[in-house]
């Protein structure tokens, strides 16, 4: 089949040009290659055509795709470093016209002579990405018996452009999606329940048993216990999981604020709205968004929950149109929220909207067991981040770790952990490292020599570092335990120049 220039043009344009735009592979790199080898051979109205790759390690250069008759048996041969005339284009990284091989002593005939298949001329183009040659690709005689011409490698040159463009991205792909396995390692690694106590193995299993329903979820617990993980657990192993989980801290932010990361805004809103804004109730569509610290949610922002959770849909700040919305619910919260629905501070019908299974994540000092086993797997993480993985754990600090009641769960243990990591001696971790151990000087007590107000100064200094070292550093929590905003105890940090 023989085609005209503007047959070939109008090819280029509509067929072959799309796939360097498209950067994807619709059945795979070799079925995409086998194609465009027969689109070579189509139209540069030739015998055969092949596309030959270099092997980086062994440089000897192997055929991927292939035309022709023998284009089956033509792959199981390679050729060594600059064998061949196509060892010579990769090794010099230029075109080739060859009229006569018989006559050119570059000519490898090994191959040709075992295969009874016979050539009188090649055209040769290197497969350049990123400016290295990476291959080469090669016609073998017209059926019209011509000669090839400048004009024929400048038509091949652009096939060699489409195969590097679909290789590269190839590689590309295959480079993301191995970075995606190993951040996605990671990431489970990060967010890995850890323990063997009977009490967490008992609420792993009831999250395993949630996960497959749709149900909404309320996650009692202390602080620092592992709330969050266990939410993660609970979307990544149901059939939501490749859809997204959407966190939000309904504590961080005052009503107007919340409203808008809930449910987000149109363009024009309010003063400052210069685009439509997505909440992330629209963003979870169809995964599952996680609510932490629910309890600090004020009345007024119950009531909007509610509605969305009764209808599924909602309105953006400044809109009228209703968004509709398939979002599983997980909650959590380390009040009492019992409690507070009794005392009118958290509403009852939401609280039995949110609260259809209920599971509670243990304080650490309930299962004193798993702390070998989460020092040694905090320890492991710390080791790979700074790169010293040789560190252990003494027998007196496990020994004190074992006693001590970790007011800040295994958030406090984690950051513990961390900080003698990188603090200790590199070899082993000691009391000392820790810093619910160490030998800073605590609060010594009443003395005299002070006035009223240094001695009310000095203890609130006194008792802001304490609340701050139980808590990890965490001023919301401390904050909480003290009774206090977290802006007054951020104030009173400054005023009292405390770094912890």
């Amino acid at each position: 089949m023989k085609m005209g220039d503007k047959s070939i043009k109008n090819y280029d344009a509509e067929y072959l040009q799309r796939f360097p735009r498209e950067g994807k592979l619709p059945k795979g790199l070799d079925d995409l290659l086998e194609r465009l080898m027969n689109g070579v051979a189509i139209i540069m109205d030739v015998n055969a055509s092949s596309l030959i790759l270099i092997n980086k390690e062994t440089e000897n250069l192997y055929f991927i795709a292939a035309t022709g008759e023998k284009k089956d048996q033509l792959k199981k041969f390679e050729l060594k470093k600059r064998e061949g005339i196509a060892g010579f284009v990769a090794e010099m990284g230029e075109s080739l016209i060859v009229p006569d091989v018989s006559r050119d002593r570059r000519w490898y005939g090994k191959i040709t002579d075992t295969l009874k298949f016979k050539v009188k001329s090649i055209a040769a183009v290197p497969l350049k990405i990123d400016g290295k040659t990476v291959g080469v690709l090669e016609i073998i005689d017209k059926i019209n018996k011509e000669p090839f011409t400048n004009d024929d490698l400048s038509k091949l040159n652009k096939f060699a452009e489409i195969a590097a463009a679909a290789i590269g991205n190839a590689k590309k792909i295959t480079r993301v999606k191995q970075e995606n396995l190993k951040l996605k390692d990671a990431l489970d690694l990060r967010y890995k329940i850890v323990g063997e106590s009977r009490i967490i193995k008992k609420v792993v299993a009831d999250a395993l048993k949630v996960a497959d329903s749709k149900v909404s979820t309320m996650i009692l617990g202390e602080s620092g216990t592992g709330k969050e993980l266990l939410a993660r657990l609970i979307h990544s192993s149901g059939p939501r999981r490749n859809k997204p989980l959407v966190i939000l801290n309904c504590a961080a932010l005052p009503e107007t604020l919340l409203e808008d990361e809930l449910f987000g805004h149109e363009k024009g809103a309010f003063t400052g709205a210069v685009s439509k804004k997505i909440g992330k109730f629209e963003l979870a569509d169809g995964g599952t968004i996680f609510l932490d610290e629910i309890g600090e949610m004020n009345l007024g922002m119950q009531v909007k929950l509610l509605r969305v959770l009764q209808e599924g849909t909602f309105c953006r700040v400044g809109g009228n149109k209703p968004v509709l919305v398939d979002v599983r619910v997980v909650a959590a919260t380390n009040r009492d929220i019992t409690r507070d629905v009794q005392e009118g501070k958290f509403r009852e019908d939401l609280f039995y909207r949110l609260d259809v299974v209920q599971l509670r994540m243990p304080a650490l000092r309930e299962r004193r067991e798993d702390i070998p086993i989460l020092a040694k797997h905090f320890m492991e993480n710390s080791g790979r981040e700074t790169g010293n993985q040789n560190i252990a754990i003494s027998d007196k600090a496990l020994e004190k770790m074992m006693l001590y009641d970790w007011p800040g769960n295994v958030r406090e243990l984690c950051n513990s952990i961390e900080r003698a990591v990188v603090m200790g001696d590199g070899r082993k971790i000691i009391p000392d490292d820790l810093p619910m151990f160490s030998l800073r000087e605590k609060y010594p007590g009443m003395m005299v020599g002070l006035t009223l107000e240094e001695a009310i100064n000095k203890f609130k200094k006194e008792f802001i570092i304490l609340n701050l070292e139980e808590t990890g550093g965490i001023r919301g929590e401390a904050a909480k335990n003290m009774k206090i905003q977290r802006t007054y105890l951020s104030r009173l940090i400054s005023k009292y120049n405390i770094r912890i």
